[in-house]
Formats: C-alpha cells, sequence, structure tokens
C-alpha cells in the first residue's frame, strides 16, 4: 500500500481523534454534544423531506412529460453546429435538479458510448464541473426557512452553465 492509501485509510480516524481530544482537552463534553448533533441531524432530515419529495415530483413530471425531449429535439440544429453532442443535454439539464438522476444519465451515457468515448469523458467531466443547484437551494434553503433565493439561484445556474461550458471546451481540447 502506497503513501496515499495509508494517509487515506488512516487520515479520517486521526482527525475524529484529534477532535475528540481536542474537546476534552477544552473540557467540553464531547460524547453529549455528539449526542446532541445527532439529534439536531435527525430533525434536519425530516424538515427537509417535504422539500426533497416536491423535487423529486417536479424531476419525475419534467421527464415524463415529454418537455425534456422536446427541449433536446428543438437545441438539436444549434447542438449539431457547435459539434455538441445532443446526447448530453438531457445531463446539463438534469444536474442541478438532481444529482442521482444526473449519475443515472452518466452511467447511461457512459455504458453506451464507453468511458473513453468523447461524449463518455464529456458526461463525467460535467458530472464534475457542476452541481446539483436547485436541489441545494430548495433542501439547505427550506431546512433553514430562507424564503427568497433570488440571488442564489442566479449564481448557482451561472456556475453551473460556466461548468458546463468549461467541460465542454476541456474535454474538446483534449480529443483535438
Amino acid at each position: 500500500m502506497g503513501v496515499i492509501g495509508v494517509i487515506s485509510l488512516w487520515i479520517i480516524p486521526v482527525i475524529i481523534g484529534f477532535i475528540l481530544i481536542y474537546g476534552t482537552l477544552k473540557k467540553v463534553p464531547t460524547y453529549e454534544s455528539f449526542v446532541e448533533g445527532g439529534k439536531e441531524g435527525i430533525n434536519i432530515s425530516f424538515s427537509i423531506i417535504p422539500y426533497l419529495v416536491g423535487m423529486l415530483v417536479a424531476i419525475s413530471v419534467f421527464r415524463a412529460s415529454g418537455a425534456l425531449e422536446f427541449l433536446m429535439n428543438f437545441m438539436k440544429p444549434a447542438l449539431e453546429v457547435l459539434n455538441i453532442p445532443a446526447e448530453i443535454v438531457p445531463l446539463a439539464f438534469i444536474r442541478p435538479i438532481s444529482g442521482t438522476a444526473a449519475l443515472g444519465l452518466t452511467s447511461d451515457i457512459i455504458s453506451t458510448y464507453g468511458p473513453d468515448s468523447f461524449i463518455g469523458m464529456l458526461a463525467a467531466t460535467m458530472q464534475g464541473s457542476t452541481d446539483t443547484t436547485l436541489y441545494v437551494l430548495t433542501v439547505y434553503f427550506g431546512a433553514v426557512g430562507i424564503r427568497r433565493m433570488g440571488d442564489a439561484l442566479k449564481v448557482g445556474l451561472l456556475a453551473d452553465v460556466v461548468g458546463i461550458i468549461a467541460a465542454i471546451v476541456v474535454v474538446t481540447l483534449m480529443f483535438s
């Protein structure tokens, strides 16, 4: 096992041990704090369930209604001019909404086209260069009671667009 393997094996236990020792030295009731944090985590989990269900229903309706397919077909001529595969469009639209759905699409693309193909690498790079913006805003902002999230939504979606464009540029440059 190499140095990186040893480090990755021991890093989490060392961090946890350090936190426990540091807390004990500072006279913090570490076990009680851990239990209190667990209680808060469970309460937060229950409070975000309605937001999660709402997002999952919205994703299902978007896909089942044919709106995603329509959008993909509508954009296909412009994508061909830019030499961007149309099969990547669903991933670009689903990724800001749901990480699980995007991972499923990425897996389908990679199993269909192969991991070393242009579209496989593009899908993997897009998966890693974007975030689940709408999911994060809905769940986390909803959990803490923030109702107005306009600016955060704009910045998050802009970051996703930049990530998608960067993924396309980087993978295209690598394949050229």
